[in-house]
């Protein structure tokens, strides 16, 4: 297995003594309220308020700036300074914030981690086991009747696609700068942006190049959205929309054009391996010599800083319970399988973009 050297050293020799390991396991056990307390510390302001202030709280003015019960603060407080994210002043009874307190709240990936969970996976979870052992999103029945969770998307609560797509795309999103150096470093003058969702890859794309056309495969449903997202905006009439479900091995991708680059981003990892090989091999069969296939995704064995790498396998199970029960995030040595079978070999592998992306850019055998 490939690993980074923070992950070789994290993942292959003990790291803990006793008591750290007996205290992980209990915070295994009540991980649902530790993540509840937490999430709510941050909604009602309250860990905003102890970094604020200049010598802390007590609980009366916590109770006070709040409007809280004084039983519900001290719920709160009692529950967050077990869990680290505060400290107390036992002499004064003024509560501070922790350093875990404040990456709660100015770690911009854990607050988009925390509504993600709590809006899209939390109640689902309950069918985990389900979902494991017969390979569907068991946990998707909490939304709706679909057979993955892409289809049910534009049907999703405001909220839940508010934190879907805040999820989707900050991850995305900080990788793109970098990105967009990377493929049209190639030169690109068509580009088929496979999976492109809301069109914010397009979009960028025809803003960083004048004469670049982008053409988004994706659901029918995913394109109508896509269309209501980029009209009347500036480049928006190169950028095009062919709608076709990827999954269904019968559907060809588009020829109308030859396309110099073929786009993936966070797109595979929605698949299983069968899948993706049967996506790729499409792709190889509409590629000539000179085309490229360029695939950006967070593989966890890739990244330089362990919490990555643990936010990272912990979407897989998002993936299977909630998505659509077989696919997850993967790493080298699984996407280089598939990437084989499909016809294809990697050029070259661009690491560290954005929030530990890498872009792994194919060519045809």
């Amino acid at each position: 297995m490939h690993l980074t050297p923070a992950l070789e050293k994290k993942y292959t020799k003990e790291q803990l003594k006793a008591p750290e390991a007996q205290r992980l396991a209990e915070f295994i056990a009540w991980g649902p309220m530790i993540f509840q307390v937490s999430r709510l510390m941050l909604k009602w302001g309250i860990l905003d308020m102890l970094r604020d202030s200049d010598n802390g709280l007590t609980r009366a003015e916590v109770v006070e700036k709040t409007g809280l019960s004084d039983y519900a603060v001290k719920v709160l407080l009692e529950g967050s300074l077990c869990i680290g994210t505060i400290l107390v002043d036992p002499q004064t009874e003024r509560y501070t914030i922790s350093k875990t307190g404040w990456f709660l709240i100015m770690d911009p990936a854990t607050r988009v981690n925390i509504d993600f969970n709590h809006d899209v996976n939390y109640e689902g979870l309950f069918h985990l086991d389900e979902a494991l052992k017969e390979g569907r999103p068991a946990g998707l029945k909490h939304f709706g009747d679909w057979p993955t969770v892409y289809e049910g998307l534009s049907q999703l609560p405001p909220e839940v696609q508010k934190s879907w797509f805040g999820f989707d795309h900050f991850y995305s999103d900080s990788s793109f700068p970098e990105a967009l150096k990377v493929v049209f470093g190639y030169k690109p003058r068509t580009l088929m942006d496979v999976g492109g969702n809301t069109g914010k890859w397009a979009m960028q794309c025809v803003g960083y190049d004048k004469d670049v056309e982008v053409t988004i495969v994706d659901l029918p449903q995913q394109i109508a959205m896509m269309r209501e997202q980029t009209n009347g905006r500036e480049g928006a009439d190169r950028v095009h929309g062919h709608g076709m479900n990827l999954l269904d091995p019968r559907n060809a991708f588009p020829t109308d054009r030859h396309y110099d680059v073929i786009w993936m981003s966070q797109f595979l990892d929605c698949f299983s391996m069968p899948e993706i090989i049967s996506i790729l091999s499409r792709a190889a069969a509409i590629m000539d010599d000179d085309s490229r296939v360029c695939i950006m995704e967070t593989l966890w064995d890739r990244q330089r800083f362990e919490p990555a790498a643990l936010c990272l396998t912990m979407t897989s199970v998002y993936f299977t319970d909630i998505a659509n029960g077989n696919s997850k995030m993967y790493n080298t040595e699984d996407m280089q399988a598939c990437i084989e079978a499909a016809g294809l070999y990697i050029e070259h592998i661009h690491d560290n973009l954005g929030q530990g992306h890498s872009i792994i850019v194919c060519k045809k055998k």
